[in-house]
């Protein structure tokens, strides 16, 4: 079976096949327009991907080498994003469909993000067959659940004010560097000592001795932003420039801290005994370093998908719709355009 996903929620114009499961090509354009802006302007997204969906789409079917003729299902993005850039790409697809009397099957961004550690290139690749733990962590959700073998999940924490994604954007903003500033702090924390300056932990044991914030999975950063941008304020120019490494080491010692913690301790909680980290901050090195470390420790198998996997892309799109197929969980041609919607279970 040849499945097209197309992924249009943000800032990447993507469009993958899989063909018998495995990805055949997943084509990803990276909108640079944004960047003087130092954030995803929505309507520039929206034309953007108008701009490129055509091209995107042919160079996936070429690179996959078939026709579209050739495709068997159109999977797209249905939300939630920005509305505008759902929208085009969402409606690409349905004409597409239309065109080729093929069925057209809408895929929740969030979870195609939940199940990306599972993305299949090879034979040896393995599917969810077992329950686990995944960790949701990108610019605009940071998110835990506990999902099932019959792919149905539990969402049991999840961020009060501002995803971890943005807390790294936005602090790094504060410390004058370039959009995105997520893999810029990561870069620069290599150089850095992490233990330069101990910013805030919200919501765990870390920063509370109480039972119910060890056994409180949802996650807080707004206080990790003010508290950077405090110190800042406290220390001269020269100083901040001096120590750049280590205020960025530090900075990411405090989120991926906190993204670890929550994790294995629901993992352990509930019993379960795999962990699946997704989404765009699961790139981030730091963060995968101290995530196998812990799961290590505990015993707990760990998913991740590559780093091309981790940012929005087509090919969870795909996949996702491949394996709902697959298990008979989902009706083609059944969908709204909802970009803001609930998850529906």
């Amino acid at each position: 079976m040849n499945i097209l996903g197309i992924e249009t929620s943000c800032d990447e114009t993507s469009a993958a096949v899989l063909q018998d499961g495995r990805v055949a090509s997943n084509i990803v354009s990276s909108q640079l327009v944004h960047k003087s802006y130092g954030g995803v302007v929505p309507e520039l997204a929206s034309r953007e991907h108008e701009r490129l969906i055509v091209s995107v789409i042919d160079s996936a079917v070429d690179q996959a080498n078939i026709q579209k003729n050739d495709l068997d299902v159109i999977a797209a993005t249905a939300g939630p994003g920005l509305i505008g850039a759902v929208m085009v790409g969402l409606c690409f697809a349905q004409g597409l469909a239309y065109a080729l009397g093929k069925p057209l099957v809408p895929v929740n961004h969030i979870e195609a993000h939940i199940f990306s550690g599972f993305i299949q290139e090879t034979p040896a690749d393995e599917a969810p067959a077992e329950s686990f733990i995944s960790l949701t962590v990108s610019g605009g959700h940071t998110m835990l659940c506990v999902v099932d073998k019959n792919l149905q999940y539990e969402i049991i924490g999840k961020t009060i004010d501002d995803a971890a994604g943005e807390a790294f954007d936005k602090t790094g903003k504060m410390l004058g560097l370039d959009y995105p500033a997520g893999p810029v702090i990561d870069k620069l924390s290599k150089k850095g000592d992490p233990c330069f300056y101990e910013f805030p932990r919200a919501l765990t044991a870390h920063s509370r001795t109480s039972k119910s914030y060890r056994d409180n999975f949802d996650f807080s950063f707004s206080g990790l932003k003010t508290s950077v941008s405090n110190y800042i304020h406290k220390h001269d120019p020269a100083f901040i420039e001096q120590h750049l490494p280590d205020i960025a080491a530090s900075i990411q010692e405090a989120i991926t801290s906190v993204l670890v913690e929550k994790t294995v301790a629901a993992a352990v909680k509930f019993n379960i005994r795999a962990v699946s980290v997704a989404g765009g901050v699961s790139a981030n090195s730091g963060l995968r370093e101290k995530m196998e470390d812990a799961c290590t420790k505990q015993g707990i198998r760990l998913f991740i998908p590559k780093t091309v996997y981790s940012t929005d892309n087509a090919a969870m799109i795909a996949s996702l719709a491949g394996l709902k197929l697959s298990r008979g969980t989902v009706t083609p041609n059944k969908y709204d355009i909802a970009p803001f919607a609930s998850f529906v279970h």
